[in-house]
């Protein structure tokens, strides 16, 4: 009887998990090329800025589109949620977006500089250059070219030197640079994480929590780690996944998420590199369709190759909340899929939640705990 009771309250407790949260569309834009559906506006990255104020896009459309929040989200300005039935808001591109700034590339990563006031955002091009864009004078003011014309898949900032950053890319490497060194952002230190042969460098995240500690996702189906004081070799390095990692997020100082295009997600205790939990429900299985953790909320987020949006708890393995229905036909061409999410990182018990999709179109969702 005991076993039984176990049983009977452990799920109780996970149905009571999956009710705490009431999702809704708040918000439609798109253009004229979204209803083409050729994918010449793929929106492969999504980044709000660190206070939460302004959301960055980028992709194939090599441009880079900055929204201020607030006119996303009407509703909320006025004191009134729409109801989960009511009808979204339906915006254009053109209007939506405050400004936009053309590169000279498709963009394969966006991250803001932190400590700077949302003025600085960096980038990472298919053609292997990074670069830093002031948006109040809407130009360049750093470039660096140091990956030998192959695709720069991700960047980030260290937290505690936030003039420092790191990039990842297909030439295999992981560089470290300082735009205050010269030479072009001079790097500061390079790892090939394969030693033996080269393999993309898909994902870089330093950890915003605690330490000198980088890392890394590739194409070898491993993540690794790094002592940026010291980094010959990996503090340690995560293997379980089936397939190439191609995102990876801190959510806490001890434990990141892992995204693999084998189809799951993966969460780790980086102490003794176990896996403590394992997601399944999107569908991921050649494509980057983004990743997301709204850590003042223990939610993640995944796009997915059957147009969907898929929502976790980071306490269960399956989704909470998925928004779209899975394709039952495919005529002509592939059908779309969700290229990129992200979470704006606020209060614990509202949340705005950012999905970009193969054919340039933003939804924002609002989210509110029961």
């Amino acid at each position: 009887m005991t076993d039984i009771s176990s049983i009977l309250h452990q799920d109780q407790a996970e149905e009571k998990v999956r009710c705490e949260w009431d999702f809704h569309l708040s918000t439609i834009i798109s253009s004229c090329n979204s209803l083409s559906g050729s994918g010449c506006d793929t929106i492969g990255v999504l980044e709000f800025d660190p206070c939460g104020n302004f959301l960055a896009s980028g992709g194939i459309a090599r441009k880079i589109r900055i929204y201020a929040v607030k006119s996303l989200l009407q509703e909320r300005e006025e004191g009134e949620m729409r109801t989960s039935t009511g009808a979204p808001l339906a915006l254009d591109h053109g209007n939506a977006c405050d400004f936009f700034m053309c590169t000279p590339a498709k963009l394969g990563s966006l991250k803001w500089k932190p400590g700077l006031g949302s003025r600085v955002l960096g980038s990472g091009d298919y053609d292997g250059v990074v670069m830093e864009y002031d948006l109040e004078k809407k130009i360049p003011v750093f470039e660096r070219d140091e990956h030998g014309g192959r695709r720069v898949w991700s960047i980030d900032y260290c937290h505690s030197d936030p003039v420092l950053g790191a990039s990842g890319s297909d030439d295999g490497t992981m560089q470290m640079w300082d735009p205050r060194c010269g030479d072009n952002g001079k790097c500061l230190a390079m790892v090939q994480p394969t030693k033996e042969y080269s393999t993309p460098v898909c994902c870089v995240e330093f950890n915003p929590f605690k330490g000198p500690i980088v890392a890394v996702g590739c194409a070898d189906r491993r993540v690794y780690a790094y002592d940026m004081r010291k980094m010959l070799d990996p503090l340690f390095i995560l293997d379980g996944h089936q397939k190439a990692v191609t995102y990876i997020r801190f959510i806490d100082e001890r434990t990141i998420i892992s995204s693999s295009i084998d189809g799951c997600l993966k969460m780790w205790n980086t102490e003794d590199q176990k896996v403590l939990r394992t997601y399944k429900g999107h569908n991921n299985s050649r494509r980057f369709v983004g990743l997301s953790v709204w850590k003042p909320g223990g939610l993640i987020c995944s796009g997915s190759e059957s147009n969907q949006v898929f929502v976790y708890d980071k306490r269960w393995g399956e989704p909470i909340w998925v928004y779209g229905r899975e394709p039952i036909g495919l005529t002509g061409h592939d059908h779309g899929f969700v290229s990129s999410v992200c979470w704006q990182q606020k209060d614990e018990n509202q949340c705005t939640l950012v999905a970009g999709d193969s054919d340039g179109v933003l939804r924002v969702f609002s989210g509110k705990r029961r």
